[in-house]
């Protein structure tokens, strides 16, 4: 069974970064793309960056020169590092993974909370 753990989550003062993780773990034959999503209370999910296994990336206007997505493809850990924290990116962090065992599907992580404070 495939499983995506991640980590990393917290509370951080504006201007603060933060650096969460996610590792994917089970019988996997291949993962195509990696994303982080994240949803804010009364809001739908959004995506906030995506890699693909190319090493292609692309991110949300609102995240863009303040966030950088990566990954490791020997630990199958995709990262997002957080810099330049605003308040409005508080929200729970979702992990997303486009992963092959028999069939191609997607897989989610639990999520993380990061708030930040003004």
């Amino acid at each position: 069974q495939v499983q995506l753990v991640e980590s990393g989550g917290g509370l951080v003062q504006a201007g603060g970064s933060l650096r969460l993780s996610c590792a994917a773990s089970g019988i996997i034959f291949s993962i195509n793309a990696m994303a982080w999503y994240r949803q804010a209370p009364g809001k739908q999910r959004e995506l906030v960056a995506a890699i693909t296994s190319g090493g292609s990336t692309n991110y949300a206007d609102s995240v863009k020169g303040r966030f950088t997505i990566s990954r490791d493809f020997a630990k199958m850990t995709v990262y997002l590092q957080m810099n330049s924290l605003k308040p409005e990116d508080t929200a729970v962090y979702y992990c997303n993974a486009d992963v092959v065992v028999t069939t191609r599907r997607d897989y989610w992580g639990q999520g993380t909370q990061v708030t930040v404070s003004s």
